[in-house]
């Protein structure tokens, strides 16, 4: 039998499958969900889900609360796949807490995202308290707002209803926000309702060999070389695959196909693109040198380098996720 990855369309290769140790119906009821992702050593690491998948469910359970009490719930996802959430829904108010699996740096797990309906004759998704905004533009992104009204529609036909008004909120998405990078990014107010596939992928680093696949099928990606870079990446790119690559940059970068960022603490970086770099330079150390001399030109010419040999947008990170340079997209 051969398995596929339902998310990322990864082949799983046969030994993996050997090394699971599971029957491989059961195995393939549990790959075939979206929710486990199969590593190469015969492990399974659950995956999350997004907010898009949350607020989607909240959405979904709030129309049909207006008729009856809900429990739980599914939803259609950006994968194409079902998503089983839990909600407590009645009199067309319902919630449901972020579900984040297996990954280590999701600083919304758990977060209650709440939805309230009321009758309409059309469709309109409202963002309430604590979802961010920027410019004056709720910060749902296109594809969980797609993925919303996809599932407002199954409730609105399983209800026999022409419209709703659904009006998303977040009780704790302000304070969450000073968890995130939002702020440095122009989002004030709340968190993001963010999500590409529905599903929040496991922590990558854990990924092993899957990584290779990972970057070339992914449209957008960062490679990034630690567990800060890893950490902060993903509130920096949330709409990206961020891959923890460590300081096989090169190899990361012949793998993608689509739009990469390189993310990280400089040290890696710049002397993956500038060996040289601290040579008479005074330091022994990239790290010694910003926080003695943040400014220090020598930093400019290795990014400049690093933009160069790779050709894509590097981003060098503080060690409190703040941007030391963004060198922005190449021309």
């Amino acid at each position: 039998m051969k398995l596929i990855d339902p998310v990322n369309k990864f082949n799983i290769p046969d030994e993996w499958v050997k090394r699971a140790g599971l029957p491989p119906e059961e195995l393939n009821e549990k790959l075939s969900s979206g929710c486990y992702v199969l590593l190469s050593d015969g492990s399974l690491l659950r995956r999350g889900y997004t907010t898009g998948t949350t607020a989607a469910a909240a959405a979904k359970a709030a129309v049909l609360s207006m008729e009856k009490d809900v429990s739980e719930i599914s939803v259609p996802t950006p994968a194409g796949l079902r998503a089983n959430l839990r909600v407590s829904a009645k009199n067309g108010t319902a919630s449901s807490r972020k579900e984040s699996g297996d990954h280590a740096f999701d600083v919304t797990s758990g977060v209650k995202i709440v939805a309230k309906a009321e009758e309409h004759d059309s469709i309109i998704i409202k963002a309430g308290a604590g979802i961010g905004s920027k410019k004056g533009i709720p910060a749902i992104n296109p594809c969980p707002m797609r993925q919303i009204e996809d599932a407002v529609k199954e409730a609105l036909l399983e209800a026999g209803l022409k419209g709703a008004i659904i009006t998303i909120s977040v009780p704790d998405g302000e304070k969450l926000a000073k968890k995130t990078l939002n702020s440095k990014i122009g989002i004030t107010g709340g968190i993001s309702i963010l999500g590409t596939t529905g599903f929040v992928e496991p922590w990558n680093e854990h990924l092993g060999e899957m990584k290779e696949e990972l970057i070339k099928t992914a449209n957008k990606v960062v490679l990034t070389t630690g567990r800060l870079g890893m950490r902060y990446s993903n509130m920096l790119f949330p709409d990206y695959t961020v891959i923890l690559i460590g300081s096989d940059i090169s190899r990361g970068l012949s793998a993608a196909k689509g739009e990469v960022v390189i993310c990280g603490l400089a040290g890696l970086i710049l002397k993956w693109a500038s060996p040289h770099m601290l040579e008479n330079s005074g330091y022994l150390t990239v790290q010694e040198m910003i926080d003695d001399a943040p400014e220090n030109l020598i930093i400019d010419r290795a990014l400049g380098q690093a933009v160069e040999l790779s050709g894509k947008r590097v981003v060098l990170l503080n060690r409190d996720g703040t941007i030391l340079r963004d060198s922005g997209e190449p021309k």
